[in-house]
């Protein structure tokens, strides 16, 4: 689903964008709600960000990337961590891109979200190759999601991506388990997520 985002474009800079888990719903310009394998799914755009709110199978989980202030972390490279006893993996990266190359680019991703039962992507006023978009999958027992947030007036295309997986019972979540891990791999490498 594509639609025109009737607002401002107000979130200018890839480097202002944080990331968080368990924000309660915030006012979106944009919902598209989903049933994937019993999963609960709402996409959600925020302007030049992103909400995803996914509910099901006795779990909770709520993923932000936005200009925010409080209870966020900059945007990671990667975290790896249990969001309500599944397995959760998020990956993050900033693609600089020429102008020429930056609209193609903006085109093609449009039209894939846009066309996809399971994307939304929104458009600002003004731009056509400003926008945020966010397509969901169901992959091999996991849900995940990837986004595309477009900064034209800088080159940037920040793109993440997100995995939720299996419930990891109790008695084999290791001592301490559920606090975030956040950075890339050890060689600096950020963590490959396989489901979308």
């Amino acid at each position: 689903m594509l639609t025109t985002l009737k607002t401002a474009y107000t979130d200018t800079r890839a480097a202002d964008l944080a990331w968080g888990l368990g924000r309660e719903p915030l006012p979106a310009l944009a919902v598209l709600d989903l049933q994937l394998h019993g999963f609960d799914v709402q996409l959600r755009l925020l302007g030049a960000s992103h909400q995803v709110l996914l509910e099901g199978e006795g779990s909770r989980c709520s993923e932000t990337v936005a200009c925010m202030s409080g209870n966020s972390t900059a945007l990671p490279l990667g975290v790896s961590t249990l969001v309500d006893g599944r397995e959760y993996e998020f990956a993050a990266r900033v693609e600089e891109l020429s102008q020429g190359a930056f609209a193609g680019r903006a085109q093609e991703l449009l039209a894939l979200v846009a066309d996809h039962p399971h994307g939304l992507a929104g458009t600002f006023p003004g731009s056509p190759n400003a926008f945020t978009a966010l397509l969901a999958q169901w992959h091999e027992g996991t849900v995940g999601w990837r986004t595309w947030h477009a900064y034209p007036q800088e080159g940037r295309l920040v793109t993440t991506r997100t995995c939720v997986g299996a419930r990891v019972p109790a008695a084999l979540r290791p001592p301490g388990a559920g606090g975030l891990e956040i950075g890339g791999l050890p060689d600096g490498r950020s963590p490959q997520v396989p489901c979308v």
